[in-house]
Protein backbone atom coordinates (compact mmCIF):
# COMPACT_ATOMS: atom_id res chain seq x y z
CA UNK A 1 0.00 0.00 0.00
CA UNK A 2 2.03 2.55 -1.31
CA UNK A 3 0.41 5.45 -0.01
CA UNK A 4 1.81 8.94 0.56
CA UNK A 5 -0.02 10.75 2.84
CA UNK A 6 0.52 9.63 6.91
CA UNK A 7 -2.64 10.08 9.76
CA UNK A 8 -1.33 11.03 12.61
CA UNK A 9 -3.66 9.32 15.34
CA UNK A 10 -2.19 6.73 17.39
CA UNK A 11 -3.50 3.07 17.64
CA UNK A 12 -4.88 2.26 21.30
CA UNK A 13 -2.65 0.65 23.50
CA UNK A 14 -5.40 -1.33 24.33
CA UNK A 15 -5.07 -2.90 20.63
CA UNK A 16 -1.21 -3.61 20.86
CA UNK A 17 0.72 -6.71 21.57
CA UNK A 18 4.25 -6.50 23.63
CA UNK A 19 6.54 -9.02 22.48
CA UNK A 20 10.19 -10.30 22.75
CA UNK A 21 13.37 -8.73 21.26
CA UNK A 22 14.90 -10.88 18.62
CA UNK A 23 18.19 -11.50 19.90
CA UNK A 24 19.70 -12.98 16.09
CA UNK A 25 18.82 -11.53 12.57
CA UNK A 26 18.07 -14.10 9.66
CA UNK A 27 17.92 -13.38 6.18
CA UNK A 28 15.39 -16.02 4.87
CA UNK A 29 16.98 -17.88 1.87
CA UNK A 30 14.56 -17.25 -1.83
CA UNK A 31 12.96 -20.22 -3.31
CA UNK A 32 8.85 -21.39 -3.79
CA UNK A 33 6.12 -20.08 -2.14
CA UNK A 34 4.40 -23.74 -2.68
CA UNK A 35 5.02 -25.01 0.57
CA UNK A 36 3.09 -22.25 3.07
CA UNK A 37 0.06 -23.55 3.04
CA UNK A 38 -3.09 -21.84 4.00
CA UNK A 39 -4.31 -22.34 8.10
CA UNK A 40 -8.22 -21.33 7.66
CA UNK A 41 -7.30 -20.48 11.41
CA UNK A 42 -4.74 -17.83 10.64
CA UNK A 43 -6.24 -16.37 7.32
CA UNK A 44 -9.02 -15.93 9.79
CA UNK A 45 -7.69 -13.73 11.70
CA UNK A 46 -7.67 -11.03 8.81
CA UNK A 47 -11.45 -11.22 8.67
CA UNK A 48 -11.83 -11.37 12.56
CA UNK A 49 -9.87 -8.03 12.66
CA UNK A 50 -11.77 -6.17 9.40
CA UNK A 51 -15.25 -6.97 11.73
CA UNK A 52 -13.53 -5.30 14.76
CA UNK A 53 -12.16 -2.40 12.76
CA UNK A 54 -15.83 -2.21 10.75
CA UNK A 55 -17.72 -1.60 14.00
CA UNK A 56 -15.11 0.35 15.24
CA UNK A 57 -14.75 2.61 12.67
CA UNK A 58 -17.80 2.46 10.92
CA UNK A 59 -16.32 1.30 7.32
CA UNK A 60 -18.42 -1.37 5.78
CA UNK A 61 -16.80 -4.83 6.41
CA UNK A 62 -17.55 -6.10 2.68
CA UNK A 63 -15.28 -3.34 2.20
CA UNK A 64 -12.51 -3.90 4.56
CA UNK A 65 -13.03 -7.85 3.47
CA UNK A 66 -12.67 -6.94 0.11
CA UNK A 67 -9.23 -4.58 1.30
CA UNK A 68 -7.67 -7.60 2.72
CA UNK A 69 -8.05 -9.43 -0.01
CA UNK A 70 -6.66 -7.30 -2.66
CA UNK A 71 -3.74 -7.08 -0.54
CA UNK A 72 -2.96 -10.00 0.70
CA UNK A 73 -5.31 -12.63 -0.75
CA UNK A 74 -4.27 -16.32 -2.37
CA UNK A 75 -6.24 -19.03 -3.66
CA UNK A 76 -7.70 -21.92 -1.14
CA UNK A 77 -10.19 -24.58 -1.39
CA UNK A 78 -12.14 -22.10 0.24
CA UNK A 79 -11.41 -19.07 -2.50
CA UNK A 80 -9.33 -15.97 -2.12
CA UNK A 81 -8.11 -15.84 1.65
CA UNK A 82 -5.82 -13.32 3.36
CA UNK A 83 -2.77 -13.90 5.08
CA UNK A 84 -1.64 -11.85 8.04
CA UNK A 85 2.05 -12.37 7.86
CA UNK A 86 2.76 -11.21 4.27
CA UNK A 87 5.09 -8.80 3.12
CA UNK A 88 5.69 -6.43 0.24
CA UNK A 89 9.22 -5.66 0.25
CA UNK A 90 10.45 -2.92 -2.29
CA UNK A 91 7.94 -4.35 -4.50
CA UNK A 92 8.68 -8.34 -4.00
CA UNK A 93 5.71 -9.75 -2.06
CA UNK A 94 6.33 -12.84 0.24
CA UNK A 95 3.64 -15.12 1.99
CA UNK A 96 5.41 -16.23 5.21
CA UNK A 97 4.43 -19.76 6.85
CA UNK A 98 4.22 -17.88 10.75
CA UNK A 99 4.64 -14.28 11.85
CA UNK A 100 8.27 -14.95 13.07
CA UNK A 101 9.77 -15.66 9.99
CA UNK A 102 7.83 -12.54 8.42
CA UNK A 103 9.73 -10.62 11.12
CA UNK A 104 12.58 -11.73 10.71
CA UNK A 105 12.67 -11.27 6.96
CA UNK A 106 11.80 -7.56 7.74
CA UNK A 107 14.07 -6.89 10.43
CA UNK A 108 17.11 -8.02 8.23
CA UNK A 109 15.87 -6.01 5.56
CA UNK A 110 15.94 -3.16 7.88
CA UNK A 111 19.17 -3.58 9.41
CA UNK A 112 20.84 -3.38 5.66
CA UNK A 113 18.18 -0.34 4.75
CA UNK A 114 15.30 -0.91 3.64
CA UNK A 115 12.35 1.73 4.61
CA UNK A 116 9.54 1.13 1.88
CA UNK A 117 7.60 -2.31 2.46
CA UNK A 118 4.18 -3.42 3.33
CA UNK A 119 3.22 -5.57 5.91
CA UNK A 120 0.21 -7.25 7.52
CA UNK A 121 -3.26 -8.00 6.81
CA UNK A 122 -3.87 -4.45 5.09
CA UNK A 123 -0.20 -4.36 3.81
CA UNK A 124 0.71 -1.24 6.29
CA UNK A 125 3.39 0.96 4.49
CA UNK A 126 6.39 1.54 7.00
CA UNK A 127 7.86 4.34 5.29
CA UNK A 128 4.95 6.27 4.52
CA UNK A 129 2.52 5.18 7.89
CA UNK A 130 5.14 3.64 10.38
CA UNK A 131 5.41 6.71 12.59
CA UNK A 132 1.32 6.05 13.73
CA UNK A 133 2.81 2.41 15.41
CA UNK A 134 5.39 2.14 18.34
CA UNK A 135 7.38 -0.87 16.41
CA UNK A 136 7.09 -2.75 13.49
CA UNK A 137 5.84 -5.49 15.71
CA UNK A 138 2.69 -3.47 16.22
CA UNK A 139 2.25 -3.40 12.55
CA UNK A 140 2.05 -6.96 12.34
CA UNK A 141 -0.72 -7.38 14.66
CA UNK A 142 -3.95 -7.76 12.93
CA UNK A 143 -6.50 -5.98 15.22
CA UNK A 144 -3.91 -2.59 14.99
CA UNK A 145 -2.99 -3.16 11.51
CA UNK A 146 -6.67 -3.41 10.75
CA UNK A 147 -7.73 -0.59 12.96
CA UNK A 148 -5.78 2.13 11.36
CA UNK A 149 -6.01 0.77 7.66
CA UNK A 150 -9.87 1.38 8.35
CA UNK A 151 -9.33 5.11 9.78
CA UNK A 152 -7.40 5.73 6.77
CA UNK A 153 -10.18 4.38 4.23
CA UNK A 154 -12.52 6.36 6.17
CA UNK A 155 -10.83 9.48 5.58
CA UNK A 156 -10.55 8.61 1.90
CA UNK A 157 -14.42 7.56 1.56
CA UNK A 158 -14.66 11.89 3.40
CA UNK A 159 -12.25 13.29 0.63
CA UNK A 160 -14.22 10.95 -2.17
CA UNK A 161 -17.41 9.93 -1.34
CA UNK A 162 -17.00 6.39 -2.67
CA UNK A 163 -15.43 3.46 -1.22
CA UNK A 164 -14.47 2.42 -4.41
CA UNK A 165 -12.65 5.47 -5.41
CA UNK A 166 -11.22 5.77 -1.45
CA UNK A 167 -9.74 1.94 -1.99
CA UNK A 168 -8.01 2.97 -5.25
CA UNK A 169 -6.71 6.24 -3.25
CA UNK A 170 -5.85 3.18 -0.09
CA UNK A 171 -3.42 2.14 -3.08
CA UNK A 172 -2.32 5.16 -5.02
CA UNK A 173 -3.02 8.81 -5.79
CA UNK A 174 -1.41 8.14 -9.26
CA UNK A 175 -5.21 7.50 -11.25
CA UNK A 176 -4.00 4.61 -13.15
CA UNK A 177 -2.57 2.72 -10.27
CA UNK A 178 -5.59 3.66 -8.43
CA UNK A 179 -8.44 2.72 -11.02
CA UNK A 180 -6.62 -0.27 -11.88
CA UNK A 181 -6.80 -1.19 -7.97
CA UNK A 182 -10.36 -0.13 -7.85
CA UNK A 183 -10.95 -2.77 -10.58
CA UNK A 184 -9.62 -5.57 -9.05
CA UNK A 185 -11.11 -4.68 -5.34
CA UNK A 186 -14.34 -4.51 -6.78
CA UNK A 187 -14.35 -7.75 -8.21
CA UNK A 188 -12.98 -9.44 -5.19
CA UNK A 189 -15.59 -7.52 -3.21
CA UNK A 190 -18.65 -8.38 -5.33
CA UNK A 191 -17.79 -12.08 -5.12
CA UNK A 192 -17.08 -12.30 -1.43
CA UNK A 193 -18.55 -15.45 0.60
CA UNK A 194 -20.05 -15.66 3.82
CA UNK A 195 -18.09 -13.90 6.47
CA UNK A 196 -18.28 -17.14 8.73
CA UNK A 197 -14.65 -17.08 9.86
CA UNK A 198 -15.20 -16.74 13.43
CA UNK A 199 -16.78 -20.46 13.19
CA UNK A 200 -13.52 -21.79 12.09
CA UNK A 201 -11.00 -20.43 14.52
CA UNK A 202 -10.11 -22.05 17.84
CA UNK A 203 -12.99 -21.80 20.65
CA UNK A 204 -10.73 -19.77 23.03
CA UNK A 205 -10.16 -17.20 19.90
CA UNK A 206 -13.88 -17.19 18.70
CA UNK A 207 -14.94 -16.11 22.57
CA UNK A 208 -12.94 -13.13 22.52
CA UNK A 209 -13.87 -12.41 18.61
CA UNK A 210 -17.61 -12.45 19.93
CA UNK A 211 -17.17 -10.84 23.04
CA UNK A 212 -15.18 -7.86 21.48
CA UNK A 213 -11.74 -8.67 22.89
CA UNK A 214 -8.17 -8.15 21.59
CA UNK A 215 -7.68 -11.75 19.81
CA UNK A 216 -4.98 -13.79 21.45
CA UNK A 217 -2.46 -14.47 18.49
CA UNK A 218 -0.19 -17.09 20.12
CA UNK A 219 -3.48 -18.82 20.60
CA UNK A 220 -3.22 -19.40 16.86
CA UNK A 221 0.17 -18.74 16.55
CA UNK A 222 2.39 -21.71 15.35
CA UNK A 223 6.35 -21.58 14.98
CA UNK A 224 7.72 -23.52 12.11
CA UNK A 225 11.25 -24.22 10.94
CA UNK A 226 12.73 -21.94 9.02
CA UNK A 227 11.29 -22.44 5.21
CA UNK A 228 12.23 -20.83 2.07
CA UNK A 229 9.67 -18.33 0.57
CA UNK A 230 9.44 -17.25 -3.26
CA UNK A 231 7.67 -13.95 -4.30
CA UNK A 232 4.92 -14.21 -5.15
CA UNK A 233 2.68 -11.50 -6.74
CA UNK A 234 0.43 -9.59 -3.94
CA UNK A 235 -3.11 -7.91 -3.83
CA UNK A 236 -0.80 -4.79 -4.60
CA UNK A 237 -0.61 -3.78 -8.21
CA UNK A 238 1.96 -1.27 -8.35
CA UNK A 239 5.85 -2.23 -7.27
CA UNK A 240 6.93 0.48 -4.75
CA UNK A 241 8.83 3.42 -5.31
CA UNK A 242 12.10 5.08 -3.42
CA UNK A 243 13.47 3.21 -0.36
CA UNK A 244 12.27 0.46 1.24
CA UNK A 245 12.81 -0.76 4.77
CA UNK A 246 11.62 -2.26 7.66
CA UNK A 247 11.88 -2.21 11.36
CA UNK A 248 11.48 -5.40 13.08
CA UNK A 249 10.90 -6.97 16.56
CA UNK A 250 10.45 -4.45 19.24
CA UNK A 251 13.10 -1.67 17.25
CA UNK A 252 11.30 1.91 17.97
CA UNK A 253 9.91 3.56 15.17
CA UNK A 254 11.12 7.12 16.53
Amino acid sequence: MPIHVTLTRSISGALLRIRPLFCAVVLLPLGSAANAASDPAISGLCDIAARHASRDQGVPLDVLRAITRTETGRGSKNGLQPWPWTVNMEGAGKWFDNEDEARRYVFAHFKRGARSFDVGCFQINYRWHGKAFDSIDQMFDPIANAQYAARFLKELYGEFGDWSKAAGAYHSRTPTFANKYAARFERIRTNLGPATVVASLPERTRQRAVFGQPLPLVAVHKPAPLVSQGSVRMGSLVPLQGNTAANSALIPLN
